[in-house]
Formats: C-alpha cells, sequence, structure tokens
C-alpha cells in the first residue's frame, strides 16, 4: 500500500497567495507567489497542490488563470505532474538545500559578532551556585556515580516546575540528561525504529532533524507559518503522515517564537490520539517569556501520552549540559533502559548546581528578561532602519527574530557576504525540512543591545554586496575565518 501524499488545502493556499499583483498578468503574479510559496517550505516539496479547478473559487480567479500558472510552475521545475497524484510541487535540480548538518557555530576572531547561536551568557550566581552544589557533593561520593535516573533532588525541582505548570507530575517521572538533544536522542532510541515517520515542524530546530535523521526514519514536515500553526492544515498533515511521532516546540518555537495557545493544542493533541501519533514535546525555550502573562498549559495536559523534553541551556545556561525527559506515568522503564545504550547519567555536580538554581529561579531573573527585551529591541529598531524592506514579527518570547528577506535576496548569500563583514548568521536553509527557505534569516538576540545594532549594520554591508552582484570573498574581511565546530544547544 502506497503511502499518502501531503497535500494543501486551496483555501490554505489562497492565503498563502494573498493578493494578486494587479499590475501584471493575474496568472504570472499567481505563478511567482506559488513559487515563492514553495521555495521558502511553506507548501513543502512533495505536496499535492490543490486541482485547478477547486482553486478557482477561494482565489477568485478563472480557471485559464490557474492552468496558465501552473503551466509556468512546470516550465520553472516547481511543480510536476503524476497521472493518480495530480500537481505536486518541487523544487528545480540543485535548490534542495538544507545547508550544513545542524549548526555551525564559529569559534570567532576578535571583533566578529557571532549569531549563529539562540543562547544566553550564564546569569549572575552560577559561581555562587557551584560552590554551594561543591559542599553538597560529598553526599554523593560513596556511590559509583552512575545515576542513570538523576539526581533526586533535581527530579523533584523539574517535577515541581511542571506542577506549578498545572502538569501533575512526580519525580519518578522523570530522567535527567546531558541536554535536549541527548534527551531525544533517549526518545527515539526507545520508540523509533529505523524507517518509521515522524512529524516534524518546518522550520525546525536543525539539530533536532539531525539526530531524527541519524535514526534512519522518515520525516513528514508540518509547516509552521512566522505567526504560528494553521490548524486545519496541521491536522491534515497529521491524518497523512499517519506517523509513529511529531516533534513539536508549541512555546516560543525554534526558529519563528510562536507560541501556541491552548485551543490549538488541544485540537493537535486530539487529532495526534485519532492518529495513534505519540507527541514529542520540545520544550527548552518555554521559559524565555519575554512579556509575561497568562501561559498555556503544557501540551502533555492536553495529551497524556505526551513525552517531554526540557533543558537548562536557555534558561539557566548552556554550560551545564543538563536537560530531562518527562514520561506519561509508568513510561520511565522503557526510556531509562534506552538511555543506558548511550550513557549513564549526566554529571552529578553540574545537576546539583542546576538544582540550586531552579529552586531560586525556575527560568529568566528580572535582571536577564530585561537585558533580552532591551537586545530585542535594539535589534528590531536597527533592522527598521538599516534594512526596511526586511519584514519579521516580534514574538512574546524566546531568543529570536525569524526575517523574511526581500524578494531577490538569499540568506545563503546574505550569510556569506555577513562573514566578510564580520558577522555570523543562520541562513534558512538550515532550519529547513525538505529543502526551501532561503529567503529566511534567523537572528537571535543574546548580545548587548549596541552588539546587536552593530550587528544589523555588517548584515546591511553584506546585503549590500549581494545586491550589487559582488562575490563573497572579495570584500574586506574584518577578521580571519577559524574552523567551525558543531553547535548542540
Amino acid at each position: 500500500m502506497s503511502e499518502a501524499t501531503a497535500s494543501v488545502s486551496a483555501h490554505r493556499t489562497a492565503r498563502l497567495v494573498g493578493g494578486l499583483d494587479g499590475g501584471r498578468p493575474a496568472y504570472r503574479a499567481l505563478a511567482d507567489a506559488l513559487r515563492l510559496a514553495v521555495a521558502d517550505g511553506r507548501i513543502p516539496a512533495g505536496t499535492r497542490l490543490p486541482s485547478e479547478r477547486d482553486l478557482t473559487g477561494p482565489l477568485g480567479v478563472s480557471r485559464t488563470t490557474v492552468t496558465r500558472a501552473y503551466d509556468v510552475l512546470r516550465e520553472a521545475g516547481y511543480l510536476t505532474s503524476r497521472r493518480g497524484s495530480g500537481s505536486v510541487a518541487t523544487l528545480p535540480s540543485g535548490s534542495l538545500r538544507r545547508g550544513p548538518a545542524g549548526l555551525f557555530p564559529a569559534d570567532p576572531a576578535e571583533g566578529v559578532i557571532d549569531l549563529t547561536c539562540a543562547a544566553t551568557r550564564a546569569p549572575a550566581g552560577v559561581v555562587e551556585a557551584y560552590e554551594r552544589a561543591v559542599q553538597r557533593l560529598p553526599a554523593h561520593l560513596s556511590g559509583a556515580g552512575y545515576l542513570t535516573h538523576g539526581v533526586p533532588d533535581l527530579r523533584e525541582v523539574i517535577a515541581q516546575r511542571y506542577r506549578d505548570r498545572g502538569l501533575p507530575t512526580s519525580a519518578d517521572d522523570v530522567i535527567v540528561t546531558s541536554g535536549a538533544v541527548a534527551g531525544l536522542g533517549v526518545v527515539a532510541r526507545a520508540m523509533l525504529r529505523p524507517g518509521d515517520r515522524v512529524v516534524v515542524e518546518d522550520p525546525s530546530y536543525p539539530n533536532t532533524v539531525d539526530a531524527l535523521r541519524a535514526a534512519a526514519v522518515r520525516l513528514r514536515p508540518l509547516v509552521v507559518d512566522p505567526g504560528g500553526w494553521d490548524v486545519e492544515a496541521a491536522e491534515r498533515t497529521l491524518t497523512a503522515a499517519s506517523a509513529r511521532a511529531a516533534v513539536l516546540i508549541p512555546d516560543f518555537q525554534n526558529p519563528t517564537g510562536a507560541l501556541m495557545p491552548d485551543e490549538v493544542r488541544a485540537r493537535l493533541a486530539h487529532r495526534l490520539r485519532a492518529t495513534s501519533t505519540v507527541p514529542v514535546i520540545d520544550e527548552s525555550i518555554v521559559e524565555i517569556d519575554l512579556e509575561g502573562g497568562p501561559a498555556p498549559l503544557p501540551f502533555a495536559a492536553h495529551a497524556r501520552e505526551a513525552v517531554s523534553i526540557g533543558s537548562a541551556s536557555k534558561s539557566h545556561w548552556g554550560g551545564l549540559r543538563t536537560g530531562w525527559v518527562r514520561a506519561p506515568r509508568g513510561g520511565l522503564r522503557d526510556l531509562v533502559e534506552a538511555r543506558v545504550s548511550g550513557d549513564l547519567g549526566a554529571p552529578v555536580l553540574e545537576q546539583l548546581v542546576l538544582a540550586d538554581l531552579m529552586q531560586r529561579s525556575p527560568g529568566l531573573t528580572p535582571e536577564r528578561r530585561d537585558g533580552l527585551r532591551a537586545s530585542r529591541t535594539a535589534l528590531a529598531e536597527a533592522l527598521t532602519a538599516h534594512l526596511p524592506d526586511v519584514r519579521f514579527r516580534v514574538p512574546r518570547g524566546g531568543l529570536s527574530l525569524w526575517c523574511e528577506l526581500p524578494d531577490g535576496l538569499s540568506s545563503t548569500a546574505l550569510t556569506a557576504a555577513a562573514e566578510d563583514e564580520g558577522l555570523l548568521v543562520a541562513a534558512g536553509p538550515r532550519f529547513a525540512v525538505a529543502g526551501g527557505l532561503d529567503r529566511w534569516l534567523r537572528l537571535p538576540h543574546p548580545l548587548a543591545p549596541e552588539t546587536m545594532t552593530e550587528a544589523v549594520r555588517r548584515l546591511a554591508r553584506a546585503a549590500e554586496q549581494v545586491r550589487a552582484g559582488r562575490p563573497a570573498g572579495g570584500a574586506r574581511r574584518t577578521a580571519p575565518r577559524r574552523p567551525r565546530r558543531p553547535l548542540v544547544a
């Protein structure tokens, strides 16, 4: 039995197309809008488009207009007609790029601004937390140190945080891991087999996508718009995929920053249950709420079968290399058995440090929240001043702005030119599951406001290079490049 082909509804296609430019032929405007939607990944490659007849009503155009637009897309390599499958979105030969595996931040030379990593500096008080943890360490030295489940005190603090957020949890539901990606690896070993279908958001965190590819599963993209999830389109994707699992980032999604409302969580939880798809929920950014206000319930409050993955890397400090997995009631044993094939436990001292920090503040301190807000404001204002044709939304939380570049400006070319200006950024294709997103750029804002402003000035100079047709490497380089190493944060 062949797999179902993912499809996009006529009404969603019309929303993606928007208003057709009245200054040129309607078929050409429609073809260009659809081309951009496919190239950007908003309509993933392999998706069946609506029939010519079905699209006429929502768009308010004639069938001849749609037919001619589809013909243009076929000639350009963005559409393929298959008997029995209708018209399927494709990418031209050579354009199926995702960029290098994962994210590769540099070991930057002096004067280089590195915005490839959306993570913050260590908060005040970390040294003191280590000093207190060292005093508590002797109590753990009589054992072997292989705490496969994790330090009990930390597991209880994590469980309490879930309870505070409205999700009943005990320490027996939690294991401590060496970060969120390590936690995903544990989950993958416990519940996935090679060839299983897994739904993953598109765009998504690159290291998550690569961890899933390493598990030899088949990925099915679920498109996330810049403003969040189209619930009807997401339900269609989940139904068509019939997947073993769905990896979602409902809290300040990386890279878009979108926050999934409770009503959407409830609908998707219902659809996941109906399709026997296990929700795997990445909550590593949940504490980065920069505006405050009522927070949605954890996704697992809507889906008791959900497996939740958390991390201290964004809320506290990546140097702790500590995360966790919350399993459904009674589901911890399989995770522990899968975990020991990769490692026997996270470092005890760092777990004691994190327990100390979380007891004092489960997420961002007010000082760090104010600092991140100021940096985000500086980034947004600098973009408006120096790159006014770049479009973006300012989300309620998260550590980045997901920026749409104007037509004709490639983020791949822009990131290469930016390196010549002493700025390191991650191009859109690195966040793509099935190719595309080359008109998108993720800009984190973890650095000081004045540094964020300078970063945009350098980005604007790089954009001038690209628009002028000057190849990267020909401009003055602020500092020499150095070898890059993978990011796991």
